[in-house]
């Protein structure tokens, strides 16, 4: 494991954490296999799934998701 310079992580600014997050983020979602999924995740997006086909029309756009989750109508 790499050991990262904490004290001086904790030197950058905010926007410049986030950028680094986000890097390390994007670094994550290159290789979206090597992310350990539970059985009990997995069980929950293949219901998910299941649902939609079921019954595609009871989707909905995500700006419309987006607004209600930010409690916004």
């Amino acid at each position: 494991m790499v050991k990262l310079d904490m004290e001086a992580i904790r030197e950058l600014t905010v926007a410049e954490r986030l950028a680094l997050v986000e890097e390390i983020w994007d670094s994550i979602s290159d290789d979206p296999g090597s992310v350990p999924t539970s059985e009990r995740q997995l069980a929950e997006a293949r219901r998910r799934l299941a649902e939609h086909d079921a019954d595609p029309s009871s989707a909905i756009p995500w700006d419309e998701a987006e607004k209600k989750l930010r409690g916004k109508k």
